[in-house]
């Protein structure tokens, strides 16, 4: 798989954001789901990254530059305008959410710059201008402490089926869903501080190793041990 070279670093714009770059070796690169939405700048072009339900594989040639900002879950929607259910499992372009010249405009003034990924932080930092939904630190911190459903829809005065559709624009899919993906990122990065298989799933409240390889695969396409080669 390409992996390219790629650095990341927290966003200054926003809490919780990452601003990301990447110049591809060239190949095809496997991108997992983690809860998250992309607005993408690659090589002068602008898009928004869905969130994604399971894994998928891209390809890009030698020397193409991406830039991205990545939303921590959740937040992406009330910024870019767009629910993230209408992106799931997408790479819309920029033009199809916005206009399409002020789609054209960012991505010139982008373009035209030393640094592609600080002008990409630089322009989004004039998006955030939308009051924070409280809805979604509320599911978010309820997912992470293992709340069920309709625990979290009481706990946030919404029934349960209220509660699945707000959650539907926020984060693209209900708060089932969104915990498998997080619990999954959680794992992963487990398991790539040493920690065995079968300690992983124990720690991160899976039945068992096979219950937490039968996730990977499921989420991710491959078994956990392709994915930490």
């Amino acid at each position: 798989m390409d992996v390219g070279v790629y650095r990341e670093r927290a966003a200054a714009v926003l809490p919780g954001a990452v601003l990301w770059t990447r110049t591809a070796d060239g190949g095809e690169y496997r991108v997992l789901p983690d809860g998250c939405m992309d607005l993408l700048w690659i090589e002068g072009e602008l898009a928004v990254a869905g969130p994604d339900s399971r894994a998928h594989v891209g390809a890009a040639e030698a020397g193409v530059r991406f830039a991205g900002l990545r939303f921590a879950p959740g937040t992406a929607p009330g910024f870019l305008g767009v629910p993230a259910r209408e992106v799931l499992d997408s790479l819309v372009p920029l033009a199809d959410v916005w206009s399409p010249a002020r789609s054209r405009r960012l991505a010139d003034r982008i373009g035209r710059a030393a640094d592609p990924g600080v002008a990409l932080e630089e322009a989004a930092g004039g998006l955030f201008d939308a009051a924070p939904d409280r809805l979604v630190g509320q599911v978010l911190g309820g997912v992470r402490r293992g709340v069920g459903v309709r625990a979290l829809a009481g706990s946030v005065g919404l029934s349960e089926r209220q509660l699945y559709r707000r959650c539907l624009d926020a984060f693209g899919y209900g708060p089932k869903m969104l915990d498998r993906v997080l619990r999954l990122n959680l794992a992963l990065e487990r398991a790539r501080t040493g920690l065995s298989l079968a300690e992983v799933a124990a720690r991160t409240g899976y039945a068992d190793q096979a219950h937490f390889t039968r996730e990977v695969k499921a989420l991710a396409g491959v078994p956990p041990r392709t994915l930490l080669a």
